[in-house]
């Protein structure tokens, strides 16, 4: 008869499943340690590549591009919103009354100063000239016929046959007669220039409008409807502002003679549309915004700028000399500052502070930490840390053989595509 209370199934159990787990885990441990020999059957150098999974981390090298530390100057942007003005904006309106009888333009067209654009029914006017000419021949005739008889008192008061009195009452009309003549000449003018008036000129040159009145609609003078409004768009205007904090540097440029280069680019900072030049700014700051007004001055030959439209101005203010510069994307953020991964030697890197200077956005000035030459990181940094091992897989200047080509985790710039932020400290 077996005795079960000195060995009970439970207990049996129990240690068939502790041992069980033990060799399990003594399994699991040698296959951990022994990784990098299990998975190197393909060669001595992949084995070495192998990286042991657990919580120490990948011994593997960090696939990584770099870019080199360039010297060069540095043009120095400031950058704002802006507003094309045309340089003069004219509504072109009839300065005399009448019916709208001939026009002479096609909307949208340029036009010279002086070019003829309407008429405006010449006839009341051409009357009018003619009643203003016939007075004045009418007086021109009475004050010939006054100085007649001027010249024959003259000559009988010398003899003493007429009184004094009749001769100043003579020369008192002649005097009358010419100041009528001088009125007489003045409506005659007045009435040519009206006529002259009913046709219709460009007052400047530039590029017209649409119309806004067509023939047969009778215009009264200085009517509230512009016949066609002109814009004069070469040269044209760009109107932006600038941050208080920002104007130090433009200001002395400006005011030392120097001519500051502008640019206008569209509002996407994609294509540069114009360049001109810094032409005038404001007297004083605007309290509301602590910002000062500037005007640029374009040529426009090519009318790639457009009244009232709004572009991205970049206001070149000073040059930077031979400054060391590196791609925005290596600077990297931490709680110490600014730094990069320098490349040391051919497979690993080293962390290295900076003091960085102005940036462009895509380029940044070294003021110190970096000379020319050295090897920077510019992509795959996320996993990097001081002494980390790498492999540069593409160098910074390289360029894709197969169009639309790029680099895992960057887009067809270059740059790093979204969620491939920049790693930090």
């Amino acid at each position: 008869m077996v005795d079960h209370s000195m060995h009970p199934p439970a207990t049996r159990r129990s240690r068939r499943w502790f041992f069980a787990v033990l060799v399990l885990l003594l399994v699991v441990g040698l296959c951990w340690w022994f990784w990098p020999t299990l998975s190197g059957n393909s060669g001595a150098a992949d084995a070495g590549k192998a990286a042991r999974p657990g919580f120490g981390g990948s011994s593997a090298a960090t696939p990584v591009r770099v870019a080199k530390a360039e010297v060069g100057d540095f043009p120095l942007y400031y950058k704002a919103l802006g507003t094309v003005t045309a340089t003069s904006t004219v509504n072109v309106r009839s300065r005399v009354a009448g019916e709208l009888v001939k026009i002479n333009f096609k909307e949208g067209q340029r036009v010279k100063a002086g070019d003829l654009l309407a008429e405006i029914d010449p006839r009341a006017y051409q009357i009018a000239l003619q009643q203003a000419e016939g007075t004045l021949a009418q007086n021109e005739a009475q004050l010939k016929n006054a100085r007649i008889d001027l010249q024959r008192y003259k000559g009988l008061y010398a003899e003493d046959s007429v009184a004094k009195q009749t001769l100043d009452t003579q020369q008192a009309l002649v005097g009358q007669y010419l100041g009528t003549i001088k009125t007489n000449q003045a409506a005659v003018n007045d009435a040519k220039l009206n006529l002259e008036f009913t046709r219709i000129r460009a007052p400047i040159a530039g590029r017209l409008g649409l119309r806004q009145l067509d023939i047969g609609n009778l215009v009264a003078a200085n009517d509230t409807t512009a016949l066609v409004v002109i814009t004069q768009v070469q040269p044209i205007s760009v109107a932006f502002t600038l941050p208080e904090t920002q104007l130090a540097p433009v200001l002395a440029r400006f005011r030392s003679g120097a001519t500051l280069s502008v640019e206008a680019w569209d509002r996407g900072d994609r294509e540069k549309q114009a360049t001109g030049v810094l032409a005038s700014l404001d007297n004083q700051i605007d309290t509301t915004t602590g910002t000062l007004k500037f005007k640029a001055r374009f040529e426009n030959t090519d009318e790639a700028l457009f009244p009232n439209q709004f572009v991205s101005v970049r206001l070149l203010s000073d040059t930077l000399k031979q400054v060391v510069q590196i791609p925005s994307a290596a600077i990297q953020f931490g709680n110490d500052g600014d730094f990069v991964y320098v490349l040391d030697g051919p497979d690993k890197v080293r962390i290295r502070p900076l003091k960085i200077g102005p940036t462009d956005g895509e380029r940044t000035v070294v003021e110190e930490g970096l000379a020319s030459g050295d090897s920077v990181v510019l992509e795959g940094t996320d996993r990097l840390r001081d002494g980390s091992a790498v492999e540069v897989v593409e160098d910074s200047s390289a360029v894709p053989t197969t169009p639309g080509q790029q680099l895992q985790g960057t887009d067809k710039k270059g740059q790093p595509a979204a969620g491939q932020g920049k790693a930090g400290a």
